[in-house]
């Protein structure tokens, strides 16, 4: 791929971004515009963060030169035992939901610091958006943000990622599990059955 290529490529993923935030944006600003689902609770939003994630990990996967992590990092532990979820309060799954967010988005910053291959940029540029957007659906919805503690050294339900691999594996299945349960448990989110 030639830089040209490269360039046009990063642009286009930048206004998907860009796109979906834009749609969150009207419906916080314009609630009473007619529209079938509200973009905060709209999945396709979220899938689409997901497969830019994906695209991300791809690319790592690919990437021969300047893609390594400089050192392990905390991350979220993505695996849902339903039974355990589902017996958790609605603002235990938020704070698990935003520590797991911010995990990630130390990570990515820390990904991001450590690669020197230009083309990975775009993504992890990406993907660090695209955790800041999922962030601000979760405030539009009223969930709390996540106070990180002083150290990350005593989180719980976290564990160490020390390749660049492992931490955007990750990004995609907390993205797929987690984050997609929290919204769509979402009582904004809940259509109207009566």
């Amino acid at each position: 791929m030639n830089r040209t290529a490269e360039r046009h490529a990063v642009e286009d993923l930048r206004h998907s971004g860009l796109l979906a935030l834009l749609l969150m944006v009207l419906e916080w600003t314009c609630p009473s515009l007619p529209s079938p689902l509200r973009p905060i609770c709209d999945l396709r939003v979220l899938n689409h963060f997901i497969k830019e994630a994906q695209d991300a990990e791809a690319a790592m996967k690919s990437c021969r030169d300047g893609c390594t992590l400089s050192q392990s990092v905390s991350i979220p532990q993505t695996r849902v035992d339903f039974d355990v979820w589902e017996k958790k309060n609605a603002m235990e799954k938020a704070q698990e939901v935003q520590c797991g967010l911010w995990l990630l988005q130390q990570g990515l910053s820390l990904l991001r610091s450590s690669v020197t291959n230009a083309a990975l940029h775009g993504h992890i540029d990406n993907l660090v958006r695209n955790v800041l957007s999922i962030k601000a659906v979760l405030r539009s919805l009223n969930i709390p943000e996540y106070t990180p503690p002083a150290s990350s050294a005593g989180l719980e339900s976290t564990w160490r990622a020390s390749t660049a691999a492992d931490l955007l594996q990750v990004h995609v299945n907390f993205l797929r599990g987690k984050v997609r349960l929290l919204l769509t448990d979402a009582k904004a989110c809940q259509q109207d059955v009566s």
